[in-house]
Formats: structure tokens, sequence, C-alpha cells
């Protein structure tokens, strides 16, 4: 935001402009007026009593007038007006009974005084002329009262200086008026930028207060979760050994098992390693956004893992009454991808679909080759989750309670957000959609020829 002048701000501050220069004028007056007597006791030595008298009575009437208009806080130019008048009229009476011979001397220093005010004072050029006519008007008075000399002598000897002087300054006011009006301006600019800035200061210091207070909740909160992901990990560590030892134990006695429970047996010996190698991938970057988890790229038929994942979750789905629909590609499509997370993005994205989906539901699970491009569909007409909430499910990890699922059932968009990292990790692309012809997902990755 740029600093602007307010009209009455700018008035305020030039009032106090002139009257600091008025205040030099008056004192200048007060003090070296009455000097002046220094030259009548030289040049008027019969008057220069009276004149002094006259003197220090002026100078007492301009303090008087000076502390009466600034208690009552009147116009200054007021002020300046009626105190030259008095200096004029003292000036023009001297020019016009001093000796012809001295009278240059007098018309220089009324000059001198004219010049000054001139040179000090900050109002309207108008006001200068007005003054310079006045005392133009007194002398023209006075002399026709007082004085005994032709006009042309009273003009040759010295009254030519002081009409040139009294009206070429005027036009001092003029340029010095209009150098302090944007002096003025200027300042005010200046003090206003400057109050601007110390408010901007202030605002960066109370946010940059803010950013520490919330950088050091951050840090705190950061460290709890990474005292959390220990503890956690090396529980989920025992967990998983003792599932590991427990099946082992089981597999052991192979003779004694059956096809399906030596299968079952299987299955459960995989899905503890891939636990296993996710949980250690995972507690190495101690953070699930981290941009620096490391693959084990190989190179592996996607459909198989396709099928795999399919299998393992028909029983979870059969609980739920939600029926797969398997159009998963029977011939091999390799892809160069770490296998246990591509799996782990196959397995996030279906039984999130499976946990959405309604009762009696079918999803379709697809395969294909699209472009020189392995593409995983998870196809669900039912009623449709809501784009706005995938949104938040695959792009914030925050719980999510969707009221079109089970209200028993714990809604997590943690796994879809870990399904989308993991696809962007490796290369891949992950799209989904929300609308009035269900629930669609979708992941493409390159497929080795």
């Amino acid at each position: 935001m740029l600093a602007q002048i307010n009209k009455e701000e700018y008035q305020k501050e030039a009032r106090k402009k002139a009257w600091f220069l008025t205040n030099n004028i008056i004192w200048t007056i007060i003090f070296m007026y009455p000097l002046l007597g220094i030259i009548d006791f030289v040049y008027t030595p019969n008057y220069w009593v009276e004149f002094f008298i006259v003197r220090i009575i002026i100078v007492v009437v301009i303090y008087g007038l000076y502390n009466f208009f600034q208690s009552r806080k009147l116009d200054y130019r007021l002020l300046l007006h009626i105190s030259f008048f008095m200096l004029s009229v003292v000036m023009s009476i001297l020019c016009c009974i001093v000796d012809l011979s001295h009278l240059t001397v007098y018309f220089l220093m009324f000059s001198l005084i004219i010049l000054f005010l001139n040179l000090q004072v900050f109002w309207e050029p108008v006001n200068s002329l007005i003054q310079s006519l006045v005392a133009i008007v007194l002398l023209a008075i006075f002399y026709n009262i007082l004085c005994q000399y032709s006009l042309d002598m009273f003009i040759s000897n010295g009254g030519q200086y002081f009409f040139i002087i009294a009206l070429v300054s005027c036009l001092i006011p003029t340029a010095r008026y209009k150098v302090i009006q944007r002096e003025v301006a200027s300042t005010l600019l200046i003090e206003q930028s400057n109050e601007q800035l110390k408010s901007q200061n202030r605002d960066i210091l109370e946010k940059n207060s803010i950013i520490d207070m919330q950088y050091d909740k951050l840090r705190r909160l950061d460290e709890q979760k990474n005292s959390f992901i220990n503890i956690a990990g090396h529980d989920l560590k025992n967990l998983i050994g003792s599932i590991v030892m427990s099946n082992n134990m089981i597999r052991e006695e192979d003779s004694r098992l059956s096809d399906d429970q030596k299968e079952f047996a299987h299955y459960i010996s995989e899905s503890a390693d891939k636990m296993q190698y996710l949980l250690k991938t995972l507690m190495d970057v101690k953070e699930i956004e981290s941009t620096e988890i490391k693959f084990n790229l190989e190179n592996f038929d996607a459909n198989s893992v396709a099928q795999q994942v399919f299998k393992g979750l028909v029983d979870t789905a059969s609980m739920k009454n939600v029926h797969l629909i398997n159009n998963i590609l029977k011939l091999p499509l390799n892809v160069r991808l770490d296998k246990v997370f591509t799996s782990q993005v196959f397995q996030n994205l279906l039984s999130n679909a499976i946990k959405f989906s309604q009762t009696n539901n079918n999803i379709r699970i697809v395969t294909s080759l699209q472009r020189q491009k392995f593409v995983f569909e998870i196809i669900d007409e039912g009623i449709a989750i809501g784009q706005q909430e995938l949104d938040l499910m695959f792009n914030r990890l925050k719980t999510l309670n969707d009221a079109t699922g089970s209200a028993a059932e714990s809604r997590l968009g943690l796994g879809l957000s870990i399904a989308k990292l993991m696809t962007i990790e490796m290369g891949g692309e992950l799209t989904y959609r929300s609308d009035d012809n269900g629930n669609y997902f979708k992941v493409e990755f390159f497929a080795i020829n």
C-alpha cells in the first residue's frame, strides 16, 4: 500500500512549517530591530532617541501580538502583516525626514527589511506583493507630509534601489512557496512511509513469532511421530516375528496338512515377508511422505501380482457380500518396479474399494496393455464415494468417516495416500474419479517389451 497525503494532515504540517519560519522572523526582529538605533545615532542624531524608543515599543508590541496569536492559534499571515506594517511606518517616516545625503542608507535599510521578509516567509506570493505596495503607499503618504525634497531627488538618492528590490523580491516567495510545499509533502510522505514500514515490520515480527511457535510445535510433533514410529515399528517387528515363527512351526507339520492348509500357510509366509519388507523400508525413511524411499527394482509379471492381490482379498470381499469380478489378463506383462510396493499399491486400492463399497455390489478388476503401459483398473458401479472425499483420501493423511459405508468401519485415507505416493515414486500414474457412474481407480506403469 502506497502512502497518500491527506489534505488535513498536509494543512496541519504546512501550518507547523509556516509557524516555524514565522518564529524565526519574529525573534530576529525582536533581537535585531533595536540595534538599528545605532544607524539612527550615526545618521539622524537629532531624532535617534525618539526612534529608539519607538523601536523598543514596536518590539514589545510585536512580542505581545506573537504570544496572543500563538495562544489563540490565529493565522500567522495576519501577525506578519501587522508586524511589517509597523516596521514600514517607521522606515517610511525616517526616509522622509533624514538628510538627503543619508537617504540612500535608509532606503537600503528599508529594502533589506523587505528582502529579509521575502527570503524567510512561507505564504502565498500575493501577500508579499501586498506588503511591498503598502510600503510604497506609506512612502508616498509620508513624502507628501514630511519630505522637503523634490520627487526626482527623493528617488535618485536610493529610492530607485528600494523600488527595484521591493518589487523584484516579491518573486522570491513564489519559488520559495512551491519549494516548501513540496518539502512539506515529501516530509509527510516519508513519515507515512516510515509508519507503514514500522507497521509492516511489526506484522512481520508477529508472523515470525507465530512461525517460530508453529515450527516448535511441528518439531515436537515430528519428534513424537518419530518416537511413535520407532515404538510401533519395534512392536510390529515382534508381532511379525511371532507370526513367522508360528507359521514355520505349522509348515513343519507338512505331512499332516491338507492342500488348502498348505496354500494358506504359504500365503501367510508371503504376506509376512511383505510386511517385514515394507516395515523395514518405512522405518528407514522415518516418514511416509519422504522422497528418499529406496526401491528394490526387478523385472516381474504385473498380472501375476494383480492375481495374487485379487485372490488374497476374495474372502474379505465375500465377508461383506461384495462380488469381485476377475478381468485380469492371463498373459504376462512385465514391468521393472519394486514388486512388494507394487503389490501394496494394488492391495491398498482394492481393499479400500471393498471397504467403501455397498453390500451385494460388483467390483471389476481389469488389467490391460495401453500405449506400452501396464494398466490396472478397479471399476465399482455402485454408489459414488464422492470426488471431494476421494481427493481428501488421496491427498491428505487424515481420517475420513464416510456415510456411504458401514458406520462401524474406520475410514482412513492413509492407505490411498500411500498408494498414490508409491505409484508416483516408482514413475507411475494414479488417477481416480467418483461420479454418477460409480467409483473408478486406475494405475499405469511402463511395461517392458
